[in-house]
């Protein structure tokens, strides 16, 4: 697998398997089947509702620990210092571990700072390898890294051709802070895997649109956690590296941004209203 080394030198797979929108009752199997298809990094969320679940699979799969890279995320609900640290106890218990490796705070919404500062605290005890954050446009990012005292080392944003976060990967690879994409197959709005120039890509190289996707992230220095419940994707997803996409279909592909999400859109207020004040407990 290949790995990418995070501004604290810790080393994290370039591919990972997510499991958002998995439900509880399959997430043990899922990802079980994820692990023995060679996965090693897995990303949950405490608002994803199978951290359980996750933590069950780690411990049937017979994998050494620190074989595996975890992430789990804070919920905007628990953004205050203390309801953190509490929601962190929740998730490690939840899933099993006695550490974590990346801790996410989830949304760029409520009092971030309170949370970005537990989870400062809980890097500084050695309970987690790494910290980061979800969805935080580059001032945001920047406002809270310049007014604490440890660096995100992760922003994973919804990256894909129709939404590249061209301007936000520029300035993460500025301020080493390694970009991971979410929603890497645009959750499969806009026909993504039926697209005439991903198909051609596709064809040229052998290669599914889905692996071409995942190959035009990767050789833009974006590390990826493609989600699906079927053994052949958990495989061909992780078939990436025996193909190089040319500059030329780089650029092709980079003709395809539109420069806003087709999943949601994060300046329209009652949607802003809808996830900063969603309660998962």
């Amino acid at each position: 697998m290949k790995e990418v080394r995070l501004n604290n030198g810790v080393m994290m797979p370039a591919v990972g398997f997510g499991v958002y929108q998995v439900p509880p009752a399959e997430t043990e199997r899922v990802v079980g089947e994820a692990l023995e298809a060679g996965y090693r990094l897995i990303d949950t969320a405490a608002s994803y509702f199978n951290e359980e679940q996750v933590g069950l699979a780690l411990r049937a799969s017979g994998l050494k620990r620190e074989e595996i890279f975890v992430t789990t995320k804070l919920w905007v609900q628990d953004y205050e210092y203390d309801d953190a640290l509490r929601a962190f106890d929740r998730s490690m218990q939840l899933l099993g571990l006695d550490y974590l490796d990346l801790y996410l705070l989830h949304k760029p919404y409520g009092n971030y700072y309170a949370a970005w500062r537990a989870a400062e605290r809980l890097y500084r005890e050695g309970r987690v390898r790494a910290i980061g954050v979800t969805s935080f446009s580059s001032e945001r990012l920047q406002d809270l890294f310049l007014h604490n005292e440890v660096k995100p080392a992760v922003n994973q944003l919804e990256t894909h051709p129709f939404f590249q976060q061209q301007k936000a990967n520029s300035f993460l690879r500025q301020e080493g802070i390694l970009h991971e994409a979410w929603a890497p197959f645009a959750e499969g709005q806009n026909d993504i895997f039926h697209h005439p120039l991903l198909a051609s890509v596709a064809a040229r190289h052998g290669k599914s649109v889905g692996q071409v996707v995942l190959r035009w992230l990767n050789q833009r220095g974006i590390a990826v956690i493609p989600k699906t419940v079927r053994r052949e994707r958990m495989a061909e997803n992780l078939a990436l590296f025996d193909f190089t996409l040319s500059a030329g279909e780089m650029q092709a592909i980079a003709a395809l941004d539109t420069g806003r999400s087709p999943i949601y859109d994060d300046t329209d207020l009652p949607t802003v209203r809808g996830i900063g004040t969603y309660k998962i407990h």
